[in-house]
């Protein structure tokens, strides 16, 4: 399969560092001092325009996860995607992709044996549909979230084979033919790129086949939506999207319908940025396969409380901006998505002790650098740079 021509954004603009000086216009000197609001100035028709949905346009399905469940459910907000109303207006503005957070999830879905919660779900499938959005799905067999009733339940082998075939006819069954991607395998990996046969109570107890039943069952309860493997830490050429690669070359030999191979794109600019991400997801594409990048954020160390600093936010646009080159560039690559837009709402500062800010909007929704590194790369693949909907 070959790779897409397309004409990239040269370098991060709003909100990069030029010979040591802000730029006009950024919002790295402190939260809220970048786009006080969409189309800021522009007409009204235009104004509309001014987002990574219309930036993108056929190049590539640009996609946010929900937010809800989770660590939210601890958190002092009410939730975000039905009490807030500015995040409502976005997420149905900006983005043609979306993913349930947490949602979909087997610990949210099934709180006990007999009870699949599908409200959540089917509200966050109601609002795409609403807004024209494809949604994908997330996720269907993994070693984490999993309700205690599942993992503390001494089944057998046939009755967990049967409840995670039941889980999935179930699910898939439900919103078949409004699902874009399903992620039906997730992490099955360890760091060392091992399998997981120790945590995944799936592989655990039945072997690495029922991975391969996972995706039977998957497709026979949806043929239209593509099925994927899907795991952090894969975005460059490693042992880890090494054993992907394998794995998916033995299943795809035997017949079993895998799809699409997406790399969650959780990075950090502690680290270095994966410069072969391209050449990666270029390869598993030249298996014949979709591919994806399915979670991206980019968290920055910020110690006690600290601020960004313009070097910082100008690091972070840079390898949004890189990511969205790198998915662009390679042909088959049809959906980009944002683990979360806005700062309020993300995982990180959660998860991560000391770090945090690793979405592309502030606290407030004013934009940061990494918004319009985003944007300035959709629109180039577009062929809507320099549209007047997006001036600043």
């Amino acid at each position: 399969m070959m790779r897409r021509e397309i004409l990239t954004a040269a370098a991060v603009t709003a909100g990069t560092i030029a010979g040591g000086t802000l730029v006009a216009g950024s919002a790295a000197a402190a939260p809220g001092g970048g786009d006080a609001a969409p189309g800021r100035g522009t007409a009204p028709g235009l104004a509309k325009k001014d987002t990574l949905a219309f930036a993108a346009g056929s190049a590539i399905r640009i996609g946010t996860a929900v937010a809800g469940g989770g660590h939210h459910d601890s958190q002092d907000y009410p939730p975000p995607f039905t009490d807030d109303a500015t995040y409502r207006e976005l997420l149905g503005r900006e983005f043609t992709s979306l993913s349930a957070e947490n949602q979909m999830k087997w610990d949210f879905l099934r709180p006990d044996r007999e009870t699949f919660r599908f409200d959540e779900a089917d509200a966050i499938m109601d609002f795409a549909a609403e807004h024209g959005q494809v949604v994908r799905g997330h996720t269907l067999l993994w070693h984490n979230q999993n309700p205690e009733w599942l993992e503390q339940g001494g089944f057998s082998a046939d009755e967990l084979r049967a409840l995670l075939k039941e889980h999935i006819e179930t699910v898939v069954g439900r919103y078949a033919g409004r699902i874009h991607q399903w992620d039906v395998a997730n992490e099955i990996f360890d760091d060392d790129a091992r399998l997981r046969e120790e945590q995944n109570i799936w592989i655990r107890e039945l072997g690495i086949g029922i991975v391969a039943d996972a995706f039977r069952w998957a497709r026979a309860a949806d043929p239209q939506a593509q099925l994927f493997f899907n795991d952090y830490n894969v975005d460059g050429i490693n042992p880890k999207s090494d054993a992907y690669y394998a794995l998916i070359q033995e299943l795809l030999a035997d017949g079993v319908p895998v799809d699409g191979f997406s790399t969650q794109g959780h990075l950090s600019t502690r680290y270095g940025f994966p410069g072969d991400l391209a050449d990666n997801l270029q390869r598993f594409a030249d298996l014949g396969l979709r591919t994806a990048v399915t979670e991206l954020d980019v968290r920055m160390d910020l110690p006690d409380g600290a601020e960004p600093t313009p070097e910082q936010l100008e690091k972070q646009a840079e390898y949004y901006r890189r990511v969205t080159e790198a998915a662009l560039s390679v042909e088959g690559c049809e959906s980009l998505t944002l683990w979360g837009f806005v700062d309020t709402y993300s995982w990180v500062p959660v998860t991560f002790e000391g770090q945090g800010a690793a979405t592309v909007m502030w606290e407030d929704y004013t934009r940061k650098p990494a918004y319009h590194a985003v944007r300035d790369a959709l629109a180039a693949a577009s062929g809507r740079a320099g549209h007047p909907a997006l001036e600043r």
